[in-house]
């Protein structure tokens, strides 16, 4: 199938095209028919599937076939999203996907001056993009009303309730039209997820899109064995020694990230970090410059990670391996995009042999161990010494009783002859 055949407006055809799509991803082809139809959806999927597409796409086609607003344009489409990255990505789409049709769209965010934003939002638009705290806050002030919303996205649920949005959610929920379309997106469904997704959809389908078909058959995936103390060094030499113009490297912590950083600059190799205790400005600016290559490492946490979204991104390195094995199908799914191959390599020390249990459980398969490296962890593998002895038996025990006497007797009748 192509685009061609969905049933898209040709506006939107022209801007896929221009984008150089030309078929669509799984979710795109399955959710894109039932989203035209006006159908809510429940999509369980992650990152790097072709999402944001398979949303954006038929919401422009509904709206640009909408009569014009006369007078102010007001907001028909809300996609709420848990970071500022990723409100910053979604919306970069949809300026892109709709740049031949006559709708308008913006993104708030917290963590800057809303004066930018607010002026935008004066100037009318059709879409809007946000993330929870400042929609509410702007909500609050009278900046915007969500009383004409025709369309609702509820993009990345599992993370938002992670962030603690839960009440946030809940509170635009009460203020949006009974009489909507809505769209809820997460990569896992726990309890709490199918209960908030009962509130939010109607008459719904389901499209889903496991990790397997997601990441597995496209990124080439790889373990190292490291203790805690080599994992720098591991880190340094792989960066010098593959051909990766783009590497990004996940940290459990913030701290563990800026470490990280520093100790690549000292190997002279350009890095930055992002994370939560960074400035927005510092985290956009440390992204474009990734983006434009002019730093070749970039060290995120996972949810500073949410939104980086690098065309061919070359290798992703997990310097610290996940507890949660749905997070390791979210970040190597930040290589192997759409239908890009990739790298994705892990280190795993001993404490962190049972999160690599749990991963290959998720994606069913064995990650291939790399065993050729400086800096192997001779303990992760148990060795030969390690194992325990066998438990002699009772003739075995009787053989060295026996033969203790002996010796035992030798050694006495040796001390009378000297004597």
């Amino acid at each position: 199938m192509t685009f061609n055949e969905l049933g898209l407006t040709k506006p939107i055809i022209k801007a896929v095209t221009q984008k150089g799509y030309t078929h669509p991803t799984p979710i795109q082809e399955q959710s894109i028919p039932i989203l035209l139809r006006g159908k809510d959806l429940l999509g369980v999927a992650q990152t790097g599937t072709g999402k944001t597409a398979a949303f954006a796409l038929p919401i422009l086609h509904h709206l640009s076939n909408l009569p014009k607003d006369k007078g102010h344009r007001r907001i028909k489409a809300l996609i709420i999203t848990p970071t500022r990255e990723l409100a910053i990505q979604i919306n970069d789409n949809f300026t892109a996907y709709g740049k031949f049709t006559n709708l308008r769209n913006t993104v708030i965010f917290g963590g800057v001056k809303q004066g930018a934003q607010t002026t935008e939002l004066r100037k009318g638009i059709d879409i809007l993009v946000a993330t929870p705290g400042r929609l509410l806050d702007l909500i609050g002030q009278g900046y915007i009303s969500l009383k004409d919303i025709r369309h609702f996205v509820l993009d990345e649920a599992d993370h938002m309730l992670d962030m603690g949005f839960i009440h946030d959610i809940r509170k635009v929920l009460a203020l949006l039209p009974h009489k909507r379309q809505s769209l809820f997106f997460s990569a896992t469904m726990p309890p709490t997820i199918v209960s908030l997704s009962q509130k939010i959809l109607g008459d719904f389908e389901k499209v889903s899109i496991t990790p397997k078909q997601a990441t597995a058959e496209r990124v080439e995936q790889a373990v190292y064995y490291v203790s805690k103390k080599n994992k720098v060094k591991l880190l340094v030499h792989i960066l010098q020694t593959e051909d990766a113009d783009s590497v990004l490297v996940f940290s459990r912590t913030k701290y563990g990230a800026d470490k990280i950083v520093r100790q690549l600059h000292k190997a002279k190799i350009n890095a930055a970090a992002i994370h939560g205790n960074k400035s927005q400005n510092a985290r956009q600016r440390a992204l474009k410059h990734f983006k434009d290559g002019e730093i070749r490492v970039l060290v995120a946490t996972d949810i500073a990670a949410r939104g980086i979204d690098v065309s061919e991104l070359a290798l992703v390195i997990n310097f610290d391996l996940p507890n949660v094995s749905e997070t390791y199908v979210h970040r190597i799914g930040r290589t192997g995009r759409a239908k890009a191959s990739g790298i994705a390599l892990s280190f795993c020390m001993m404490d962190e042999r049972p999160y690599l249990k749990d991963i290959e459980k998720l994606i069913k398969q064995r990650l291939p161990i790399i065993k050729e490296h400086p800096f192997p962890d001779d303990a992760v593998e148990p060795t030969p010494t390690e194992l325990k002895p066998k438990r002699p038996n009772n003739q075995n025990r009787n053989k060295n009783r026996n033969r203790n006497n002996r010796n035992k007797k030798r050694r006495n009748f040796s001390n009378k002859q000297r004597t």
